[in-house]
């Protein structure tokens, strides 16, 4: 049995050494299977890391009109906090407005000159609402518009920061698509590819197989070097996909700490690494196996 299992092991790398080109040819289209896939499954924590801390910054601003009392808008602040869907709700007085700008703009002279020649106060009292989830916007601002104090209200900022709140999550969702659907595009291919090496590597060894068959040669002790030779296209495909992915994890980690400092990409993949090499290697190694697996069935009849 262990001898039989060696010249398989050796029969089936003879093949594969054979068609060098071709089979590289395949691991290269593999690898890239592989590696979308595992780059989505990495970016997911990042992801979300991200619109975590993008719905931290997003909110809906209520401008009230400058006839509305302090009274007023302690009414409104009330009727808000008691919405199932906000998480909070600030009161940004006029002053406290006029402040801040006044703060982030010192350095710039020319917006200070206009401001001392409006004289007074130009801006208004507001309320800035922030929700539980992004997705709960929407409700907050028809619940505004629909509501009683809408008399008391300027303007409502929603509208504008509802398209930014979409494109956000629109992105994210097509990107996750585009990903998987051109993993399986290039899947497809990679299992052709590797199917035409199996297919080549047969007809190179027709030969070889025809005197097996004449010495009594088992169907196993035959189909067993082209099974070998994708079971290595595979194992090579994962290996150098999870060798490129701690190298794109390890090169690009402070990167990512800039973009979301709350998740580590490197972390990520060390707390993930188990699961990723299994993911990779039965990836690698099924698609190599499936491909081997139909060509032989095909074109070698025994």
């Amino acid at each position: 049995m262990w001898t039989s299992l060696k010249r398989i092991i050796k029969n089936g790398w003879k093949g594969f050494s054979r068609n060098v080109s071709l089979n590289f040819a395949t691991i290269f289209i593999m690898v890239v299977v592989i590696s979308i896939p595992t780059a989505l499954f990495l970016l997911n924590p990042i992801s979300k890391a991200l619109i975590s801390d993008i719905e931290k910054k997003v909110d809906i601003s209520v401008y009230f009109k400058e006839d509305a009392t302090d009274d007023d808008i302690s009414l409104v602040k009330s009727a808000i906090s008691k919405i199932p869907e906000v998480k909070e709700v600030e009161y940004i007085s006029r002053d406290q407005t006029l402040e801040n700008f006044i703060q982030r703009h010192k350095n710039d002279s020319v917006l200070m000159e206009s401001l001392d020649e409006v004289g007074a106060n130009p801006f208004l009292a507001s309320l800035d609402i922030r929700a539980w989830q992004a997705s709960q916007y929407e409700q907050v601002a028809k619940f505004l518009e629909n509501s009683p104090f809408k008399n008391l209200i300027y303007k409502v900022d929603y509208n504008q920061r509802k398209k930014v709140i979409d494109k956000i999550f629109s992105t994210i969702s097509s990107i996750n698509r585009i990903g998987l659907l051109f993993s399986l595009v290039l899947g497809i291919i990679a299992v052709l590819l590797a199917f035409n090496a199996v297919r080549v590597s047969i007809d190179n060894s027709r030969e070889e197989i025809a005197i097996m068959r004449l010495v009594g040669a088992s169907n196993w002790f035959i189909r067993g070097p082209f099974l070998f030779q994708g079971f290595v296209i595979g194992l090579i495909s994962a290996v150098i996909a999870l060798f490129l992915t701690f190298v794109f994890c390890l090169a690009f980690n402070s990167s990512f700490k800039l973009l979301t400092p709350e998740a580590s990409i490197f972390s990520i993949f060390k707390a993930n690494f188990a699961i990723l090499v299994l993911i990779q290697l039965a990836t690698g190694i099924g698609l190599g196996m499936i491909s081997s697996f139909i060509a032989v069935r095909k074109y070698l009849s025994i």
